[in-house]
């Protein structure tokens, strides 16, 4: 039998929250209730969630500072906002605090259950031969040897774009946000660093250009996201 998936659900609408967690639970979640931020960082760290769910605008915390409190202790799992406000400024902050998702309020329960599936997909554990090459198009990008190889021809990439690029692959189609590459790959995400992922972006643009379905796409201010199109 499958275990349930535990999600931390921080809303201060006690009615909304009550709906969404009766709703989570008969989709298969074990759901957990904290009506603001200070009471949900106590339960994520009692009780480690394998997803958090979180409105923006709580008392006592917001859900921004909840996020940067729970990744600046360890807290390794996937944040979802729930926010009346979506503009890009908002979606920034979100992502530069920690978060991974947001969904715009009102929405529907069953987009809200795919986001979460979504996430929780995305974050899970990969086995070993997951992990040893990704299909990209026309390449072909082997893991532990770092080579990315489009027939016959094989290139070794430098360690920090094979880096870069299986972060790119792993979330193919979603947007990696530049905050999580920086912080995870430079342990800063300085303007320095930044500049420097920039051109790592640039010539892994360059390496990609054989197949024409294969793009990098930049979201201003947010991340990149690796494209592979029909035609």
């Amino acid at each position: 039998m499958k275990s349930k998936r535990k999600l931390l659900l921080a809303e201060d609408e006690r009615m909304l929250a009550e709906i969404l967690s009766d709703t989570l639970s008969d989709r298969g979640f074990e759901v957990s209730l904290a009506f603001d931020g200070e009471e949900a960082l106590g339960r994520v760290r009692q009780w480690q969630p394998d997803v958090v769910v979180a409105d923006v605008m709580m008392p006592r915390m917001d859900g921004f500072t909840l996020a940067r409190r729970l990744r600046k202790e360890g807290c390794r799992a996937p944040i979802l906002f729930l926010t009346a406000r979506s503009t890009t400024e908002d979606v920034v902050k979100g992502f530069e605090s920690g978060g991974n998702d947001y969904l715009r309020k009102p929405f529907a329960i069953d987009e809200l259950i795919v986001r979460l599936e979504a996430l929780l997909a995305r974050f899970a554990p990969r086995t070993e031969q997951e992990e040893r090459c990704y299909e990209i198009g026309g390449y072909r990008l082997d893991v532990p040897s770092s080579r990315l190889s489009f027939g016959e021809e094989v290139e070794e990439l430098p360690s920090r774009e094979a880096e870069v690029l299986l972060r790119l692959c792993r979330r193919m189609g979603e947007v990696v946000e530049l905050t999580a590459l920086l912080r995870e790959l430079w342990g800063e995400d300085t303007f320095f660093n930044l500049r420097s992922l920039n051109v790592i972006v640039s010539r892994l643009r360059r390496r990609l250009a054989r197949d024409p379905r294969v793009k990098i796409l930049s979201i201003r201010g947010i991340g990149y996201r690796l494209m592979l199109s029909e035609s």
